[in-house]
This record gives C-alpha cells, structure tokens and sequence, in this order.
C-alpha cells in the first residue's frame, strides 16, 4: 500500500517506524510492553505488559475487574480470544424485577447488580500460556511498580476522572480508590493504587488462581454481599476464555477480520459489506456525499446487529447470513444519496475501553482490547485489592429475546479488536475504542487507508462522526462546515460536540510494511488520549 503521508490534518502526530513496537493510550503502559521487548519478550508478552499497566494508568476505562478480546497473529495464522465474563448464577430476568420492579427493562447502570464475571485477567493469564516467552509476573512487573510508586496524572484522563466523580462518589468502595483527597485527582497529581499493587502481585504468583476462585474472588464475594449484590467466587471460578476463529470480510482486496458475536464488530463487516456496492472513492473523502453514505451504511448494520446480535448459542440468525453478499446488497440498494433514513432491521435469513496493539520482529501481531465498559464500570471498587468492576450486565436486555438475560449467559458486548489481513498474510492490527463508536471507527479509518490511500496517522486524526439512534449524529468540530451543512439538508440530526474522549474513540494502529526484521511497521497513535508509540 502507498500512503499519501501528506497529512491534511491538524496533529501533534507523526507516524512512528519500528521492528518492534507498541502503541497505547498512556505513554507509561506503552513503556511497560516496550520494557517486556527489550527483555526479550514477544509481542504477546509485550501486549499482556500494557494492558496490566493500563489498568493502573488509566482507571476510568479499565481496570482489573474488566473484560477483554484479543485478535493475534502467531506468525502463521489468525487467532481469536473471547474473554468477556458471563452473567452470575443468582441473574434472571425475575431477579432484577423483584428488586427494580415489573417495568425494568435492563439490568441497572451502575453498583453491583451492572458487574457480569471480569474475563480479562483471563484473558492475560491465557494469552500467555498458550503464546508468551517471559514467565507471566513479569509481564506484571511494570504495573507493579506503577501502582506502588504512583504516576502523576495526565491531562485527557483527569478531565473524565472529575467528571465522573458526582455520579460514582457515593458507590460501594470508589472514594477509597479512586478519591484519595476526598475529589478526583488534579492535572500532575501523584496517584498511587497500592492496593491494585496488591492484587497484580497475587495474581502474577498464582497465574491468575488467585482472581478465579482464590482470595480476590472471596473478596470480592465478600464486598458484593455486604453492598446488596450476588456475584460469588464460584462465579468466578467457572470463568474460562474461549478461543474462537475471527469472522471477516473482505473489502477493496483486503479483509478485515473482528471477533464473532456477542460482540459488535459484525456491524463494521457489514457496513464495509454495503460499501463495496458503491464508488467511495470517487467521492471527496471529506465531502457529504462521502460521510452520508458511510453513515446510512453503518445505521443499516447496527439495525441488523442490534436486532440480532447476542450470545452466539441464543442468536436467531448465523453470522455468515448478516454477511451475505446478496443479502448486503438489498441493503445498500435502501439508501438514498439525497436523504437520511431512519432504518429498521432487514431479514438475514432470506439473503469505556482501551485498546492497545503490539508487534515484533518475528511477525507476532496482537490485537488487544479490554473495558470496564462505562466509566469506571460499576463505580464498585474492592478495597483491599483494587477491582474495579465494570458494568456489562447493562448490556443484557430483562425483555424476551435474543439478549435476555440467563444465568452464565455472556451480554451483548461493545469491545472489539480489529485485524487486517491481504491474501492471507497480516497487514494491520488496530482498533478504536470507545462504545458504539467502535465499529463505526474502524470502518470510517478502514475506508479512508483503503479508498483514500491515507496513512494510518492520517486517518486516526481525521475528523470522525458518530451515528447514535433514528437520524440523529455527532460529528467532531474538525468536521468540514460545507459536509455539516448539506449533511443537516439531507435530514441527519447534527450536532457538534468539542469532546473527543468518548464520543469519537480513540484509535492505535501498527501496518506491516514488509519483512518485519527489514522493513519493520508503520504505527500511529489517536491524538485524542494521552497515548504514545514506542518502538525500536
């Protein structure tokens, strides 16, 4: 692929070149996998490093009471991890109605009754064994000392820290971890987790025993109880990853590959599905014409996955029907150049997060991503061990259907890695975080390198729109005035938000340029989070 490295793009970005690389939100976690490479360490091992860290760094998004997902490159093949956590024993639909009445329609936001099993422990514990070379605590070790010694807080992370704290202050255990001066940490403040510390040595010296059914997991069992909520160490304990085989679809050549359902990434396979049927790069990238028909793609495949997509054993429909040629086809042939829509669901059967990506010399590629979901998850701290737990039973719905919830049933999930391969062999391994902004990220970067031969850098900092429900978008203030005008005449609900952090995503992104040992990768890091490439 040529890139036009011309970036027509504000940025306080250049695109970084590396044998060897990480990229990640905050530069200390990115330091953390660079540390694991230096050492000798693969990419896995890198990867499983900046996420321990990221945990620590960047607590509004994440942390140890998370779920995760991983797409990898071995060297030969693709390889997927699912390791979202399911539902407790004690969830059923009647268990939320007894306690928030016959009208709930979810599980609640927040506390304890929101927090499904935490899978992404799991998922660092079987990414190592299975692809590691360093013993797994000292992956863990960079976290460590982090959380014991504290970092000072940075700009991007303090802003929703604050801003969350009026809503989660009150919640069993937040204040004590997360309010260490009675408010939320200021801009340079020291910020130390000493009691996270406590929990990432435990886990690294037992191989993660010590989460799934050992003394965290009874703590965590213990503080639930005594704060009204009903998830066990048993629950824990059930816990296992599932390795899984990454769907894909291919576009312009090449094929992006997500994560197969519970998980949203379908809806990017879909969206570029309905793409391929028409000339995107005969259109100005930034012009209306361009963003109307990307915006009416990805509403047509949200209304398929938001009607569908579920635990894959309760889906009414396969994944391999929502990704029908023919099928996508009908779809695209519903949109109209000249006006927004408010789309329904078609019928297949007839036709809070961080991300971060890793890379060596040797051809290794992981893909990883793991969320408290909202931030802060549950707003649910565990004192003595620092879990912060995330609220995915949000997800799940108490109405009948696909998505209801059901004791060790997995919920609807937002997180997804993404992977981009050509003719069999990798070319990227990317994401971009942040709720349903997802996969619309991932198509929106996709179309810009692959129609509009940007560079990744480029399409990372390129202004971005969000599609949230009936005609209704976001859309950043970098967006082109004319595109917002004649989007708005067209019938799309505009509105223009100066808030990049969650409404926009944030994307990582490494691009093999050849023989990894020779040509080494391209790697680009979103400007709207504190975060860093490291390489060498």
């Amino acid at each position: 692929m040529n890139f036009d490295f011309q970036n027509p793009y504000s940025s306080v970005r250049l695109p970084v070149f590396a044998r060897n690389a990480v990229s990640t939100s905050h530069p200390l976690a990115a330091q953390a996998g660079l540390r694991m490479l230096w050492k000798g360490g693969n990419a896995v091992d890198a990867a499983i490093a900046c996420a321990a860290a990221m945990t620590i760094v960047e607590p509004v998004s994440n942390g140890l009471g998370s779920d995760a997902f991983c797409i990898l490159w071995d060297g030969k093949e693709l390889h997927g991890l699912n390791s979202s956590g399911p539902a407790p024993a004690s969830w059923t639909a009647d268990y939320f109605r007894r306690k928030y009445g016959a009208d709930a329609k979810t599980p609640p936001k927040r506390g304890f009754d929101s927090a499904t099993v935490p899978g992404a422990v799991a998922s660092w514990v079987a990414l190592s064994e299975r692809f590691g070379k360093l013993p797994f605590a000292d992956l863990l070790e960079p976290a460590i000392e982090i959380a014991e010694r504290g970092y000072l807080l940075p700009i991007v992370v303090q802003q929703k820290w604050a801003d969350a704290t009026p809503e989660l202050g009150s919640l069993p255990g937040f204040a004590q971890s997360f309010l260490p001066w009675g408010r939320a940490p200021k801009v340079g403040e020291l910020f130390q987790f000493k009691a996270a510390a406590r929990a990432l040595r435990a886990i690294g010296e037992s191989n993660g025993a010590a989460f799934y059914g050992g003394e965290i997991a009874q703590a965590v069992e213990r503080f639930a109880a005594a704060n009204g909520g009903s998830i066990t160490a048993r629950d824990f304990a059930g816990f296992k990853p599932e390795w899984v085989k990454p769907i894909g679809k291919e576009y312009r050549g090449y094929t992006l590959h997500e994560i197969p359902p519970n998980g949203q990434g379908i809806a990017a396979l879909m969206a570029l599905g309905i793409l391929k049927n028409f000339d995107v790069a005969g259109l100005p990238v930034d012009g209306a014409d361009s963003q109307h028909l990307q915006i009416e793609a990805m509403k047509l495949a949200f209304a398929d996955v938001y009607r569908y997509v579920s635990e894959p054993r309760t889906m009414e429909v396969t994944p391999q029907q929502m990704l029908d040629d023919g099928y996508l086809a009908s779809r695209a042939r519903l949109i109209d150049m000249k006006r927004a829509q408010d789309f329904g669901a078609g019928n297949p059967v007839k036709g809070g997060t961080i991300y971060l990506t890793a890379a060596d010399e040797n051809g290794m590629m992981v893909s990883f991503i793991q969320s408290n979901y909202m931030g802060f998850g549950s707003g649910c701290v565990e004192p003595t061990f620092g879990i912060s737990l995330q609220n995915r039973g949000h997800g799940f719905s108490l109405q009948d259907g696909p998505n209801q919830v059901a004791p060790g049933k997995r919920p609807f999930h937002t997180i997804i890695p993404a992977f981009l391969s050509k003719d069999g062999q990798p070319v990227m391994s990317f994401g971009v975080m942040g709720g349903n902004m997802q996969p619309q990220g991932h198509m929106q970067t996709v179309v810009r390198m692959l129609d509009y031969g940007q560079s990744p850098q480029a399409a990372c900092d390129a202004p971005r729109w969000r599609f949230n429900q009936g005609v209704g978008i976001n859309a950043e203030q970098q967006l082109n005035a004319e595109t917002v005008r004649t989007l708005k005449e067209r019938g799309h609900r505009v509105e223009v938000l100066k808030d990049s952090y969650q409404d926009f995503g944030a994307g990582q992104f490494i691009w093999r340029a050849g023989d990894p040992k020779v040509e080494g990768y391209l790697c680009a890091s979103d400007p709207r989070r504190d975060g860093l490439v490291a390489g060498f």
